[in-house]
């Protein structure tokens, strides 16, 4: 037990004795902080989270009894330790009863003071063990970066249903970091050959002199160093399902020996004579365009058509701002349990700044954040200057108008119209109700003010004309 790392906070209106028990514990090595009353004490419960609160019974204001409850509604994990000069048998079990860890009656001896709060810590650690072991047999896999209420993302769910039922080959489209490789993990898992291998090719890592042999396998003596046969990902893959990230990257010969496969289900081994035959379901990815590289000659037409036989398209976390609360408790549900930290969340007005952030990353970006916000931040909420610095250095450049003396009202409106479909939202629904107008008036007035002339509104501009 790292003693530096256990939070510890003690509570009590006489200010010696509170400080003397403060004192001992820090030459013990916690970190101890100390409160003279529970309203104090509720300010510390905010912004740290506390392993374990030792606190008078009787104290003005809250009683110890009722300090505990609302910090356990808080950190249901924390423990407590009451302290009174008035205990009786009948107190002390009523107190258990309420979930107290242990009690002790004035004057202290802080020598079982001290024991009694290590028998607790190690109580503690003992809980703490199981129950994040539950939580990781329950949550083996990395948090979903599909969840969300979107309408996107709710077909996107349905269509994964659907297609993993079948052993169509599926071409699953989107920026980076949009999860196209979950999406393709679930269609496997959800289908009829998730008890067989899920195995992944990233078609962009591999050199081009390697990749059929990577594919397809080499017999011994098919070039300088192949000293055995070496099964390719294709036979790793049998009966499962194989993964192929970044197919746009796929050079033309790798193309060609692909929807060769595709066609029949068969291929030679790199060196060898003999048919293979395979049995693989194929999901690609890719986050260009293919239909552009086929338009350009960058990819083939016949192959593109054999993949897409089901499209999955995925929108960016930009265009799915609804979604980042529901995201950002599920990482950090998974985070806090990964890195054993105690729960944790992120206040309002942090959770809407990431919902203002356009997240060029996508979802990689924020869960990248979030894991980094748990192993650094200690605090029981995350609050706007927890977060980093990009995201309120953006917010301060963008989210923000000046408005002079002199400016008319429709210059205000239109600065303020403009920020809330740059910087909110896009979706005219929702930045009606943000702006408390009719979505009839919010259809109306980018047109009274020119607004969509500027750049950031013409694709709103382009949507509507379709």
């Amino acid at each position: 037990m790292d003693k530096s790392k256990i939070n510890i906070l003690v509570v009590d209106d006489e200010r010696g004795l509170c400080a003397g028990i403060q004192e001992a514990l820090r030459r013990e090595g916690y970190a101890v902080d100390a409160a003279n009353d529970a309203e104090t004490a509720l300010r510390l419960v905010e912004r740290r989270l506390y392993n374990l609160v030792i606190t008078d019974v009787k104290m003005p204001g809250a009683t110890g009894l009722e300090l505990m409850a609302r910090v356990k509604a808080k950190s249901g994990d924390t423990l407590f330790i009451l302290m009174t000069a008035y205990g009786t048998v009948e107190s002390a079990v009523q107190a258990m009863k309420e979930g107290v860890y242990d009690y002790l009656s004035k004057p202290l001896d802080l020598q079982r003071l001290r024991a009694l709060v290590l028998k607790a810590l190690e109580f503690q650690a003992v809980v703490t063990e199981n129950n994040e072991l539950r939580l990781r047999l329950r949550k083996r896999s990395e948090p979903s970066l599909l969840v969300g209420e979107s309408e996107n993302i709710r077909a996107i769910g349905r269509l994964i249903d659907e297609v993993a039922q079948s052993d169509g080959t599926v071409l699953i489209e989107g920026e980076s970091g949009t999860g196209k490789e979950i999406v393709a993990r679930s269609i496997h898992l959800k289908s009829p050959r998730r008890e067989r291998p899920f195995i992944t090719v990233n078609c962009a890592a591999l050199p081009e002199q390697l990749l059929e042999a990577e594919l397809f396998g080499h017999v011994k003596g098919a070039f300088t160093g192949a000293i055995a046969n070496k099964p390719g990902r294709f036979q790793l893959a049998e009966g499962g399902t194989l993964f192929l990230d970044e197919i746009g990257d796929l050079p033309p010969k790798g193309q060609g020996d692909l929807l060769r496969v595709l066609e029949d289900g068969t291929f030679r081994m790199v060196g060898g004579t003999e048919l293979v035959r395979v049995n693989v379901r194929i999901v690609a990815a890719t986050n260009k365009k293919l239909h552009e590289a086929v338009a350009s000659g960058k990819f083939r037409e016949d192959l593109f058509y054999r993949l897409q036989i089901v499209p999955i398209s995925i929108p960016p976390l930009r265009e799915r701002p609804e979604d980042i609360p529901l995201l950002i408790g599920a990482f950090l549900e998974h985070f806090t349990a990964k890195h054993k930290r105690r729960r944790q969340r992120m206040s309002p007005e942090a959770v809407q700044l990431c919902q203002r952030f356009p997240w060029p990353g996508n979802i990689r970006q924020l869960r990248n954040m979030i894991e980094r916000l748990v192993i650094t931040c200690r605090n029981a909420i995350i609050e706007v200057q927890d977060l980093p610095d990009f995201l309120r250095a953006y917010d301060q450049s963008t989210t923000r108008f000046t408005v002079r003396p002199g400016m008319s009202l429709a210059e205000v409106e239109k600065l303020l119209i403009r920020q809330t479909l740059t910087h909110v939202t896009d979706n005219r629904e929702q930045a009606a109700k943000v702006l408390g107008i009719s979505r009839r008036s919010l259809q109306y007035k980018p047109k009274q003010y020119d607004l969509l002339k500027e750049p950031e509104l013409k694709s709103e501009r382009s949507a509507q004309k379709t």
